[in-house]
Formats: C-alpha cells, structure tokens, sequence
C-alpha cells in the first residue's frame, strides 16, 4: 500500500498526491446523493484534496463539497479557484468569503487564481496575502499560468502550486513548466488527468492496462503519479469510481509499460502553448 506517499507545498505542508475534483459535480439534483457519498468514501480512503470552484455550476460543487465535508472538515485539504475577473484587491476577498458560506467552513486551504485576465498579477498576489493574513485562506497558488506568466508574479510572492492541465496526451508542461516549478520546489496539480474519459480507449494504454490486470483509468493516473512533485484531482461521481482511482496508488509503472507510454503519447521535445481545458 502505498497511500502515505505525500507531495509537500513550500510552507511544508504535505498532502497526498491523489485527490479529488468537482468540476461538473452539483449539476444534478438526481446524482447528489451518490456524488456526496463519492466525496466522502474519497476521503475515508484519505483523498484529503477536494478541489472546487466559485465557477463550478456557479457555486453548486461548493455547496456540495460543503455538505460532504460536515462534521469532517478536518479530515480534507480544501482547494479553492477566484475566477479572473473577481480577481482585484476587492473582488478577491468578496469571492473567496462567498465561497466559504458556500462551503460551510472558515477557511480555504488554498486558493487559486483560475486562470489569468485583466487585473495584474501583483494586486491578485496582495489580495491573496491580505486573505492569509486574516486566516481565511491558508496558502495561495495558480492555475493555468505558464512559465512567462509566473515571471509577472511579483518578486517574493509566496505562491504554492500552478494547477495545470496534465496527462498522457497533455505532455507540453514537462518541457519548461515543470523544470520551472521544481527549480522553486512548488509541485504542480494535474486536472483533467485522464483527459475526461476520452484517453481510455487508447490501444497502448489499454495494452498496459491488461498486462498489469488493471484498468487503463488506473494506468493513466498512476503515469502522472509517476511523477513526486504532481497531485492528481481526477473527478469521480461514484463510489466505485473513486475506489478505483485510489487502487492507483499502488501501481508503480516498469521501465517497459513507461517505454510503451512515451512511444504512443511522446514527451515535448519544444515549447509548446499551454493547453486548457
């Protein structure tokens, strides 16, 4: 069992690699029941990382992570995203304290800027610092920024991770962000890690799958857990949907199932644009 593996933030915090994503949960009144009950299996197998969004359904997968979460808010690493044009010295602090009636708790244990718009770099990083200041936030990061914008991040800003999209077929990360980030010992986070199902039917991946008795899913996210600076937050609607996404924590790829990866999904060899999704 390898589930104690931790990836450590710069302030020392550690969480585990796997977590959980909510995008697109809370959109449905019919599945609530089973997506609450998904969050909280994710957290009984110590998926501690729920990560959501003031976007996701416009506030519902923070209602919904909020509802899975009580009476157990310490046993999760709550992940938090300020949308751009929220994202001034004001804006900031009025999403990030609706987010957390939302959610039901007193704090954000890192907060993001979803992605980068209009308002400086520098007066997002200040509206960050004064939230950790007042304790509602306990750390702050970065989503879908590459390397030249991470350079507008004013000197001395205390950012914690770049959440990026990354998996086998989202390869351009490892050219230059990745090295990037590591310089810095800031681990990134890995959304859309098994490019939302569409990856699966791959005949390589499904090969490895097979040979290894695993399910290509599994294979997918153990190839970006490969990695000790990476937490996965893969989505997952179902309780057997996350019981299967923690059995990738015990898979440990062999040079021969990597070399079949790199032939069928190649590493970057030149700068490439940041995808999104």
């Amino acid at each position: 069992m390898t589930a104690a593996r931790t990836v450590r933030f710069p302030s020392g915090v550690e969480v585990p690699p796997l977590g959980q994503g909510t995008w697109h949960l809370g959109d449905d009144p019919a599945r609530r029941a089973g997506e609450i009950a998904a969050l909280r299996r994710g957290l009984d197998l110590g998926l501690r990382v729920i990560d959501t969004a003031e976007m996701y359904g416009s506030g519902a997968a923070e209602e919904l992570v909020g509802e899975a979460i009580r009476g157990r808010r310490d046993d999760a690493f709550l992940v938090g995203k300020v949308l751009p044009y929220n994202a001034d010295r004001r804006g900031t602090a009025e999403a990030c304290h609706a987010s957390l009636r939302r959610l039901g708790t007193d704090r954000i244990d890192l907060y993001l800027l979803h992605w980068r718009g209009s308002v400086p770099l520098h007066e997002t990083a200040e509206a960050m610092e004064a939230l950790v200041a007042e304790g509602s936030v306990g750390a702050w990061g970065v989503s879908n920024l590459d390397v030249a914008d991470l350079a507008d991040l004013p000197a001395g800003a205390r950012w914690e991770t770049d959440q990026v999209l990354y998996n086998l077929t989202r390869r351009g990360p490892e050219f230059d962000l990745f090295p990037h980030c590591r310089e810095r010992a800031v681990p990134i986070m890995a959304y859309s890690p098994v490019e939302q199902g569409r990856l699966l039917g791959h005949k390589a991946l499904k090969a490895v799958a097979a040979a290894l008795g695993r399910t290509p899913a599994q294979v997918a996210l153990a190839w970006v857990l490969r990695r000790d600076d990476v937490i996965a937050i893969p989505k997952a609607s179902s309780v057997a949907h996350v019981e299967e996404n923690h059995a990738a924590l015990d898979i440990r790829l062999g040079a021969d199932e990597l070399r079949t990866l790199d032939r069928a999904f190649p590493a970057p060899v030149r700068k490439r644009s940041l995808d999104v999704l």
